[in-house]
């Protein structure tokens, strides 16, 4: 039965009760989980704190020679987040940047009427109105996201997991689907778009449903040393309660493509780099200091929320990223903890193209055949509130853009 916001405050108790009874030693496993995430947060403050880098960086065109340390890549798999640089040229990336602005205005999405509470995302994180377009049919979206760096990029970064048993795949890493979101544009001085930390991808539905409980049995169970964030086992297979507020398709990695140079101080991406973060996040709510139908202020059809009340341990480790540039981007675990700065302290605009990966398995192929009527008549993309600015926008992208490669990932051919 598909999972539905009707019923999910009445279904965590019986859910909380079976979890408690396969790990009735939860109060003695969550000690260790934070004994663990507080010394990986403490290693976080130190590195930062002595001007040592965090976040694993490489370089595009090591990544395309396969030329990326091992120990690289085991840094990846703990932080849970990498920055790659070079993907797209500064100069390709600043003219995508000022094509954006031209669609923009040409098109009046400053003058459009906007109805505030069609986006469901930002109810419970935004310091103000936030910053973010409601566009996805841009030719520089549409560009960038079917470009063969950007091929390459994901198929690699999709072969960090494991995508394959002995009896089939998981899913398909060296094919794309395209899942098409938004652009940031963020003007100097700007505070509306401060983003508390918070996950994306389901909130309640790591509890209630349960094949989402399979993806963390491990931690469940106790064994939380075990649980491998980059396991592909049962992720494709998930449910998510439907809101414009969550993501139904399966994404390897969010991400997004710099079109302007921002770091810290540049209201821009903060994360907490931690995989096991999240076993804390899980097992938190099942400790008696928590109200039975309560998992830690989770709320049906919303990201999921971490607050200083209940996540307290893990919010010492948020950290800003570092400096980046035009064409260069930036990629996190969709478990991973992330939110934006409150303020734009810097001299330039903060923007960005949202782009992260998405490969072939039957979840995303769904997602596909909701996505296409959008891109062709212009509407907003299936996952996100229906604004459907682009419907009557010049210079939107048709299906005459699309490359072989594009045609492919959004499932035209």
């Amino acid at each position: 039965m598909p999972l539905t916001i009707d019923g999910a405050k009445e279904a965590i108790p019986a859910v909380k009760r079976e979890l408690r009874c396969a790990l009735p030693n939860v109060a003695e496993v969550l000690a260790a989980v934070t004994n663990a995430v507080e010394q990986e947060i403490a290693e976080i403050v130190a590195l930062q704190a002595a001007g040592q880098p965090v976040i694993p960086e490489i370089a595009f065109e090591a990544l395309r020679a396969d030329r990326v340390a091992p120990e690289t890549v085991t840094q990846i798999r703990r932080r849970g987040a990498v920055i790659i640089r070079g993907v797209f040229s500064e100069a390709q990336a600043s003219d995508w940047n000022d094509e954006l602005g031209d669609y923009l205005a040409r098109n009046g999405y400053d003058e459009a009427d906007k109805d505030p509470s069609l986006d469901k995302y930002f109810s419970n994180l935004e310091a103000a109105r936030p910053q973010i377009f409601g566009i996805y049919w841009s030719r520089p979206q549409v560009e960038a996201r079917q470009s063969e760096t950007m091929a390459v990029t994901r198929q690699w970064l999709n072969r960090l997991w494991r995508w394959q048993e002995p009896n089939g795949r998981h899913f398909d890493p060296d094919q794309d689907c395209i899942y098409a979101d938004r652009v940031r544009r963020r003007e100097p001085g700007d505070t509306s778009l401060g983003l508390s930390p918070h996950v994306d991808g389901g909130s309640v539905e790591r509890w209630l449903d349960p094949t989402y409980r399979r993806v963390y049995g491990a931690a469940f169970a106790g064994d939380w040393q075990a649980v491998d964030p980059f396991d592909g086992a049962y992720r494709s297979a998930v449910q998510e309660i439907p809101s414009p507020a969550v993501c139904s398709a399966f994404r390897t990695y969010q991400g997004w493509t710099a079109l302007t140079k921002q770091g810290p101080g540049d209201g821009t991406l903060q994360l907490i780099p931690s995989t096991r973060a999240m076993i804390y996040i899980l097992l938190r709510p099942l400790l008696d200091d928590v109200a039975e139908d309560d998992l830690c202020d989770a709320a049906p059809g919303r990201s999921l929320w971490i607050s200083e009340r209940w996540h307290g341990p893990l919010l010492k480790g948020l950290m800003t990223i570092p400096t980046v540039h035009p064409g260069d981007t930036v990629w996190w675990h969709p478990d991973v903890v992330h939110g934006v700065e409150d303020r734009n302290s810097g001299t330039g605009y903060s923007n960005v193209m949202y782009i992260g990966a998405a490969p072939r398995c039957a979840k995303n192929d769904r997602y596909l055949e909701a996505q296409k009527p959008a891109f062709l008549t212009g509407r907003s993309a299936p996952d996100f509130a229906a604004e459907d600015f682009e419907v009557a926008y010049s210079g939107r992208a048709g299906l005459d853009m699309l490359t072989p490669r594009g045609r492919k990932q959004m499932g035209f051919d």
